[in-house]
């Protein structure tokens, strides 16, 4: 956030925090580690919960971003809730992604989970000052290499190191971020990134849509159907395709 205002830049902070399985409540505590940004007119930062969400977002999110782009916000820094194989949905809806590891704490492992590589368009290491520093981002870069299919033009994810307790390195992370933009833009595939996003939100809102019109109009239909799936009377395919046709 400093080195974007440093810029004049206005940022806006989407922080999304796991909620309980149990209450359904989070803690939303992502913005007491902003607290020097709190008062500044030009950061606004939001906390939300992923209210159960796979995908280490929050349903609202994609909404969310808008209004941020609406607001008028030049950069808006998405937290996920964390990341794994499946906690990936952040890759759909940000220009840039990066993935934050920190070393010794077999986060080399984490790296050679597919889902992760594919995902990262810049690897970070925070932490920097650690021992093992030097054996993760020599682990990042074979996993890198092995995956492969880079063109001579093509985004090859950079591996830049961080202390962020020191603010150092933050500079070489935006001037990447700033250097992925502009690569991206160049062949094409920031307006194909987005326009992926578009039909992604699309599909999602429009499903939403039919689980919504099942729950309040058909659920004596789904419920019929489903008995005659259990009594072995119809497959769930067919069922399926007579519960659609009444849509």
């Amino acid at each position: 956030i400093a080195a974007y205002r440093a810029r004049g830049v206005r940022v806006g902070v989407l922080a999304v925090d796991p909620s309980s399985p149990f209450t359904g409540g989070a803690v939303l505590g992502d913005r007491v580690r902003m607290q020097t940004h709190s008062l500044d007119a030009g950061v606004y930062i939001r906390s939300m919960a992923s209210r159960g969400h796979l995908g280490g977002l929050s349903t609202a999110a994609p909404q969310a971003l808008r209004v941020f782009d609406a607001a008028g916000f030049d950069v808006v820094l998405v937290e996920t809730v964390g990341v794994g194989q499946s906690e990936v949905e952040i890759a759909s809806a940000a220009d840039t992604t990066l993935v934050l590891l920190a070393p010794g704490m077999g986060d080399g492992i984490q790296v050679a989970k597919a889902g992760i590589l594919e995902i990262g368009d810049i690897f970070v290491i925070n932490k920097a000052d650690r021992d093992g520093v030097q054996h993760l981002q020599r682990e990042i870069r074979n996993m890198i290499a092995l995956a492969g299919g880079h063109e001579p033009t093509q985004w090859r994810p950079p591996v830049v190191r961080t202390i962020a307790s020191e603010a150092t390195g933050i500079d070489d992370v935006v001037e990447q971020i700033d250097a992925h933009r502009a690569a991206q833009q160049a062949s094409g595939d920031w307006g194909r990134r987005r326009l992926r996003r578009s039909i992604t939100e699309i599909e999602s809102l429009a499903l939403a849509q039919i689980r919504q019109r099942f729950r309040v109009g058909d659920e004596q239909r789904l419920a019929d159907l489903a008995r005659a799936v259990r009594d072995g009377e119809l497959d769930p395919f067919s069922a399926a395709d007579r519960l659609l046709d009444g849509l």
